[in-house]
């Protein structure tokens, strides 16, 4: 745990630090094919980073409940084929040691499932330079929904104020703007600039790499200072 830091950071997972938004886009795609539903692939990629319930009634307005835990437990299927393929994007493991190094509180804001953040963990690699980290267990209510932004602040014993959160998705964005939380947003998830900026991104960077190489001038940086 956090200890006796003060400031922290909330990064969210999947598409921020590991490369895996379009696996999910395929994943939720191959679901909805097995149930004889057409939906676009690029309309689930803009989905992807809500939680599965609401990222299934977005999509298949009037969905059952049957069929919703029926589509979610598929894309969980497909997804888990995808494991041997996951990549930590280049420099995340050195932006969250930088994050620690400076004194900073680092914290994993995922609503992942806790199998797929166990994988995603053991990609990172990340060591001690993770305080505390959050999966679906932790949280009723999933993005754009703050409630595991609130859950992640909890286990570090930070406030809204004390953090910045970064995120790729317009979700994380509109759950960090919702209690006050300053976002950085990257685009390697595959969301454009400008709809991160319109959901409310303070900063915008394309990876971990621009972000770690912008670090000391970027509300990150002054965080710290």
């Amino acid at each position: 745990m956090s200890g006796s830091k003060k400031k922290g950071v909330l990064f969210d997972v999947d598409g921020t630090l590991i490369d895996s938004s379009y696996f999910h886009a395929l994943a939720w795609w191959q679901a909805f094919r097995r149930e004889g539903l057409d939906v676009q692939l690029s309309d689930i990629h803009r989905c992807v980073g809500m939680g599965g319930d609401k990222l299934v009634r977005h999509l298949v307005p009037g969905c059952t409940e049957e069929l919703e835990e029926e589509l979610k437990s598929a894309h969980s299927a497909v997804f888990s084929t995808f494991w041997p393929s996951l990549r930590a994007f280049d420099a995340a493991r050195d932006l969250l040691a930088a994050c620690s190094d400076a004194g900073l509180a680092v914290g994993l804001a995922s609503s992942a499932q806790q199998r797929d953040l166990d994988v995603s963990r053991k990609v990172l690699d990340a060591g001690t330079s993770i305080d505390a980290w959050t999966s679906s267990n932790d949280a009723e209510a999933s993005k754009p929904e703050p409630d595991i932004l609130l859950a992640c602040l909890e286990k570090l014993g930070l406030r809204p104020e004390d953090v910045v959160f970064v995120g790729d998705a317009v979700w994380d964005v509109k759950a960090a703007g919702s209690i006050g939380i300053p976002a950085i947003a990257l685009t390697c998830g595959g969301i454009s600039e400008g709809e991160l900026r319109d959901a409310g991104a303070a900063e915008i960077y394309d990876n971990p790499r621009h972000l770690l190489e912008n670090l000391e001038s970027s509300a990150i940086g002054k965080l710290a200072r």
